[in-house]
This record gives C-alpha cells, structure tokens and sequence, in this order.
C-alpha cells in the first residue's frame, strides 16, 4: 500500500497517479482510498488543512500523486442581476452553507428547504453532478496579514464543463 503524508508545493514532474475524491473526502486527513490507477494508497497528512484539487502528494516511495476532484450531486442556483446574486449568497452564508461562487451563480450540496430559498430570491435553480470546490472559510489559508497563499483553482463555468 501505497503511503502518502507529504504535499508538495511545487511539482516538477509530471504526477505517477491520481485520487478522485469528493468534497467530504477531500477534508479528512487520513483516507484509504484506490488511485486512478488501482493502487491501495493511505493519506495521511495534517488535521484541518483540506485536501486542494491539482494539488500534488508525494508517497514515501517517492511517487507523485495528483487529487483531482470528482463528480457528484450538487445545486447550482444563477440569476442575472448582481443585487438577487448578493441577497442570496448573504442568505446562504448566514446560514454558514458551504459554497462555490461563480459570476452570478452558485453551487452547493442538494438541500430542498435552500433551493425553495434561493427560488424565492430569485435564482434558477438546477440539480446536477458537478465538481464541489467551495470557498475556503474566512480564515483557512489566510495568513495574519491576510493574504491568501492557497492555490485552489477555481472553475467559473457551471455547464458541465468542469476539470
């Protein structure tokens, strides 16, 4: 089994293998999961710090591991004026809801009482299969001068075309 407990921060190889996960998947800190290429693989990194989509791993045998990010359910809710877009994302974020933000539209986990809310708002509102990569919190990944050093990527088409 493969053992992984290293992120590297700059990769200059191409990565040997790659690891779909989901979002949930994606914040624990010790997983047993099968790479893309079939290989039995443990995670093993530090607590409160996600896993980053193209972030690259690197095994203690020295292979190089890139998470990817996989499809699953999610709600994508649009709307064409940036008034509407600001009134529900303060709504969604009062309720401290998960989200991915785009340009006037948004995406998080499947929940009928927010999709009812995110409707009366006045945003479309589609179910679909998708990759999840919501906003980091506040103060993840910000330093004390509050600067971001992370480097999620960000993907602003929400019609299928994602990574």
């Amino acid at each position: 089994m493969l053992q992984i407990s290293t992120r590297l921060s700059h990769v200059h190889h191409v990565p040997n293998d790659s690891v779909t996960l989901d979002y949930d998947t994606r914040q624990k800190a010790r997983i047993k999961i099968t790479t893309d290429k079939g290989l039995d693989a443990g995670i093993f990194i530090e607590r409160g710090k996600p896993l980053l989509i193209n972030e690259v791993l690197k095994s203690d045998c020295g292979q190089h591991v890139q998470v990817l990010g996989a499809l699953e359910p999610v709600t994508t809710a649009s709307c064409d004026d940036w008034l509407t877009f600001a009134k529900v994302c303060y709504h969604l974020g009062n309720r401290h809801t998960k989200l991915q933000v785009g340009e006037r539209w948004l995406r998080f986990k499947p929940d009928h009482v927010l999709s009812e809310l995110v409707q009366q708002l006045g945003c479309s509102v589609s179910d679909e299969s998708a990759i999840f990569e919501p906003e980091n919190g506040a103060y993840n990944g910000l330093s004390v001068s509050g600067h971001n050093h992370g480097h999620a990527h960000h993907n602003d088409d929400h019609h299928g075309h994602d990574h």
